[in-house]
């Protein structure tokens, strides 16, 4: 049975920071807010796992109004035509109206989703079907691995994998591959280690994780390619 006090207490204290927003930092960033009235322009759609402990805007330290963020069960991007929803219509709504220029998948450690596919019976899924139902747009990550030589799954290798497959389902949305078609759109592969802070970066090319410093080299060569030559 919940503990109704302790219930109360936690609604209270959300309230309290609620209070603490609208006397000390909304003042503080009043111009901001005011600037972010009516209107946005994020530069980034991020899509993140629900989970608590995953704050997107403090790993990237970016502003309110930087980032359109969209979180579910194990970061998960169904394939077009899979599940039309509200997966779908934020990524349509991203690209086709707000012209986001990133896409973002990040997935993190020790992640409740993975460790339900890895092992749905201890982690109740029968139970839960509606959760089922939707890890099944995972489930390919899953073969991947175990049709690999690289021994046992690990919730880790399972997570990263899952980063792979969802960014090869954002290339089938209509939007993704018109915007990637016209060199406007670009999709990148995080993954996040809760324990440490370290984030790791999908280079495509060898389909591997890389350092940050390592991805903003890449990208720095990328782009003094690309400036014209004077």
């Amino acid at each position: 049975m919940v503990n109704t006090n302790t219930a109360r207490d936690t609604l209270i204290e959300l309230l309290h920071g609620v209070e603490r927003f609208n006397t000390e930092v909304f003042p503080q960033n009043r111009e901001l807010f005011a600037s972010l009235a009516n209107s946005q322009s994020p530069d980034t759609l991020f899509i993140a796992c629900a989970d608590s402990r995953v704050n997107p805007s403090m790993i990237t330290q970016t502003q309110p109004g930087d980032l359109f963020v969209l979180r579910n069960i194990g970061n998960i991007v169904p394939a077009y035509g899979e599940m039309l929803g509200g997966v779908s219509s934020a990524i349509e709504y991203a690209v086709s109206a707000l012209k986001v220029s990133h896409i973002i998948v990040c997935g993190h450690s020790n992640c409740g989703a993975m460790k339900a596919l890895l092992d749905p019976e201890s982690s109740n899924l029968n139970k839960m079907p509606t959760v089922a139902s939707w890890l099944r747009n995972a489930e390919a990550a899953r073969a991947v691995l175990e049709a690999s030589d690289a021994g046992p799954a690990s919730v880790r290798s399972l997570s990263e994998q899952n980063v792979q497959l969802q960014i090869a389902h954002l290339r089938t949305h209509p939007a993704v591959a018109a915007g990637l078609a016209r060199g406007t759109l670009t999709l990148q592969g995080w993954f996040y280690d809760i324990a440490s802070g370290e984030v790791v970066v999908l280079d495509e090319t060898s389909r591997t994780f890389i350092h940050v410093d390592e991805a903003i080299a890449k990208l720095r060569a990328q782009q003094a390619a690309a400036a014209p030559s004077t």
